[in-house]
Parts: structure tokens; sequence; C-alpha cells
């Protein structure tokens, strides 16, 4: 959606100027906002690292006004040797289990996160098709989040379209990431008051 000068989507919040609509909840962009104003409101910092989605993940973030306060950048790694070279994954996991894989995708979010000097990274690998990969059928897709606690990933099984199994991969990552940080979120209140 285009907007003129003045009148762009706050992060997290309703469009400046002449009261343009926030996005729909639960749609990538509204995700990708939403995440941003987590780690804004936390000073925290944001990396990702795209496989299968080839940029789609970084091109939401960006397209939030204020994108710039806690998203660091992105890496896609969509060759195999890239996620190894660049990112720092196994080269021994790459070559004995393939790209499509659950370690793999941990690897490239805590690689991120290390590369780019971020608080937080997030990461997205699978098969979009038409033909299956590293023995995973088409709509096999895991993604990651590292973050200051720890790493979690989780595996999709996603059924459609290449162009929906990719949109489909870059929503729920940043579903995840949101997730994430709002748990983060509430142990650090629950930390700051004595454990209540």
């Amino acid at each position: 959606m285009t907007y003129p000068v003045g009148e762009s989507p706050e992060v997290g919040g309703a469009a400046s100027g002449a009261g343009k609509p926030a996005p729909e909840t639960g749609t990538t962009a509204a995700l990708a906002a939403e995440a941003l104003r987590l780690l804004a409101e936390s000073d925290q910092t944001l990396a990702v690292a795209e496989s299968l989605t080839g940029g789609m993940v970084a091109a939401e973030l960006a397209g939030v006004a204020g994108a710039s306060r806690s998203f660091r950048g992105s890496v896609t790694a969509y060759a195999t040797e890239l996620k190894h070279r660049v990112l720092g994954v196994d080269a021994g996991l790459l070559a004995a289990e393939g790209a499509v894989n659950a370690q793999v995708a941990a690897e490239m979010a805590e690689g991120v996160r290390r590369v780019l000097g971020a608080s937080w990274g997030i990461a997205t690998t699978g098969v979009a098709g038409p033909d299956p990969q590293d023995g995973q059928p088409v709509g096999t897709v895991f993604i990651a989040v590292a973050g200051p606690a720890g790493r979690k990933t989780v595996p999709l099984r996603l059924n459609g379209s290449r162009t929906e199994i990719r949109r489909e991969s870059a929503r729920t990552v940043l579903e995840l990431l949101s997730s994430e940080l709002r748990e983060n979120a509430r142990g650090q209140d629950t930390e700051q008051n004595g454990g209540i």
C-alpha cells in the first residue's frame, strides 16, 4: 500500500496524518510492525537470515516506518554453501542433513544474530517447490528465533503454491518472533518486580 508523504504507518501504531488504518491484525505487515515496536520498547535489535523466503521477511520489516531503530539487516543465504560460509552453520550438518533441517534453522538464526550484532536473530529454511529438496517434501519449512535467553525452532508443514508457502513462512517467523519478544518482556517484568 502506498501512503502520501507524512502519512506512512508508524512502528506498531496507526498511520499518522489522514488517519490511514494500521495493517490488519495477523498480517505479515502487522506482525512486522508489532515486532519492531516490541524491539524498540526494549532497546533491542533484530537480524534476519532467509533462505526460501528470499528477502520477504526483511522487506516487510524495512517497509515499517522507523524500522532502522531496531532492524540491523539481513542475509539471504539461498545457496547451501552460504549458510556455512556467511552464517557459520556447521558444514558437517549441512552435508549430512541438507539445508532443510531444524538445527540448520537454529544455527542460521544464531549466526545472523552474531554476524550482524543483533539482540535477536530469526531464520527461515525450507522447500517452497516445485520439487522436493534434501529428501523433504514441498511445504516442509523450519523457522527459528535466537535471542538473549536461547533459541527456539518450529517445524511447519505448509500447503499451497510456491508463493503461498513463502508468504506463510515469512508471516509465521514474524509471529514466532513477536511471541518470543512478548514472553521475554513478561520475564523481564517479573524479574524486575521481585518474581511476582
